[in-house]
């Protein structure tokens, strides 16, 4: 790819397998550019509190189902369009998700507009927020990021049995 077709610089790793299903993997637990959701590969940045277990397949298949329910739910069929054009979904209006896997069936999250508090919940294995939050699945770190809104996102799995099989 060229520069102009990969605008992300090094915010994103373009030559990772999981950019090819639209799931940005970020180098910063605080990316720059505003994407609807990431992953953030501990082996790109000093975060060496992850895991180097990548997300298995049904997992990467989460991911990209979060982000196309921020889509489907927020955005019309001419904003869609627009973000077909580039390799990644970014929204100006978005707050992004940065997901990080400490272990197997062991996931956190991260609002980025989160300035207090732990840097992701749960935080990482032996931390304080371990105390009162386990370890988590993606899908349910996905559940917890969604309970203000529960109803739109538990309507959104139930549509995706592929995805979230119950």
């Amino acid at each position: 790819m060229t520069t102009t077709d990969w605008p992300f610089g090094t915010d994103a790793d373009r030559d990772d397998p999981l950019t090819k299903l639209r799931i940005p993997v970020v180098t910063s637990f605080n990316p720059e550019w505003k994407y609807i959701a990431a992953y953030i590969d501990v082996d790109t940045g000093p975060y060496s509190w992850g895991s180097k277990e990548r997300p298995t397949d049904a997992e990467a298949a989460m991911l990209a189902s979060y982000i196309d329910e921020y889509i489907h739910y927020f955005l019309g069929d001419r904003e869609r369009q627009r973000m077909l054009k580039r390799p990644l979904d970014v929204e100006g209006r978005v707050v992004t998700r940065v997901f990080i896997k400490y272990g197997a069936a062991d996931w956190g999250y991260r609002v980025v507009t989160w300035q207090y508090g732990p840097l992701f919940v749960p935080g990482p294995p032996g931390s304080e927020s371990r105390q009162t939050v386990g370890p988590l699945s993606l899908e349910q770190a996905m559940d917890r990021d969604h309970d203000i809104y529960p109803k739109r996102w538990l309507d959104w799995k139930a549509a995706q049995p592929e995805v979230f099989p119950t």
